[in-house]
């Protein structure tokens, strides 16, 4: 049965379509709630929070486009609204520094570490950092999406790469001081 199939079933409340739409997305999913959330706990709340809205607003999908990625986009304003609730998007000032290049040396940073580091960024700056450099959207938009202008989705991303900066050499320079022992 194909994902169009699926999901008019899902659309028909047909409970074996909803898990079988589960298993099939949850692994792609969980890794966009992974992206924008503080750990993996958080992560699978948010994946569970955002299957519920998906099998909710289902009946909306008109079969215009990828259903994956009108899931992705439910998964990710419903990150994004939460976030706006809890008031993490308030700043106040705009002050955008320069923006740093980051200068990775080949194999010396695993994919398990970008991740945590990206996890351990304050929320403002995890999310803009992710909508613009993982998910390619505009500052424009990040701006309209958070309900913030685009000064300040600049500076979120220009603070974010910082700090990332910043750990990413601090890992660096300890292993060329591991290595020189």
């Amino acid at each position: 049965m194909g994902i169009d199939q699926i999901v008019y079933n899902c659309q028909q409340n047909d409970v074996a379509a909803q898990e079988q739409l589960y298993r099939l997305l949850a692994p792609k999913l969980f890794g966009v709630c992974l992206k924008y959330s503080r750990n993996s706990v958080e992560a699978e709340d948010n994946l569970q929070d955002g299957f519920i809205l998906i099998f909710e607003k289902i009946h909306k999908f008109e079969f215009k486009g990828s259903f994956e990625g009108w899931a992705k986009r439910v998964i990710i304003n419903n990150i994004l609204q939460r976030y706006r609730t809890e008031g993490v998007f308030e700043i106040v000032h705009e002050n955008i520094p320069d923006v740093p290049t980051i200068d990775i040396e080949e194999d010396s940073v695993s994919m398990d570490y970008l991740v945590s580091i990206i996890q351990e960024l304050p929320d403002r700056y995890r999310l803009v950092f992710n909508l613009y450099v993982v998910d390619d959207y505009s500052h424009k938009e990040i701006a309209e999406m958070l309900k913030i202008t685009i000064g300040t989705s600049k500076s979120n991303l220009a603070r974010a790469r910082m700090i990332l900066k910043e750990k990413i050499e601090s890992q660096q320079a300890k292993r060329k001081i591991q290595s020189n022992k």
